[in-house]
């Protein structure tokens, strides 16, 4: 699977959606989840916490392991994906749908500092070496 070129992305495999209402969609990448294996857990931030950038916020666990899942932005939590509570596997299933949980951004401007989709490949390419 592609990286979707309508997000973008951090160097610690997170994704991140802009919202049309301004909120942005956070999740874990494909190649994360890859690594990771099936999952068996997600712990998402409280609805209503502040978050900085690169701020560790979320935890997905996997019959393999336990990653943390940073903040790509600054900002504050709006919602969580309950949907993952009951059912985390569907990460699994399609990461770029399966988002985690969604946050107003302190200042959307941060979004521009985030990779593109080409980027994001190359890290992970050179990952694989």
């Amino acid at each position: 699977m592609s990286n979707p070129s309508n997000l973008k992305y951090t160097p610690s495999h997170e994704w991140v959606k802009t919202e049309a209402d301004g909120t942005v969609s956070i999740g874990i990448t494909q190649h994360a989840q890859e690594l990771l294996g099936d999952m068996v857990f997600v712990e998402a931030p409280a609805v209503g916490r502040h978050l900085k950038a690169r701020e560790e916020c979320a935890v997905v666990e996997s019959v393999k392991a336990a990653a943390d899942v940073y903040a790509p932005i600054s900002g504050t939590v709006t919602e969580v994906n309950g949907v993952l509570d009951g059912s985390p596997e569907a990460i699994n299933e399609d990461p770029y749908a399966a988002w985690m949980f969604r946050m107003k951004p302190d200042n959307p401007a941060d979004l521009d500092a985030l990779m593109d989709a080409a980027a994001y490949q190359a890290v992970v390419d050179s990952e694989a070496h």
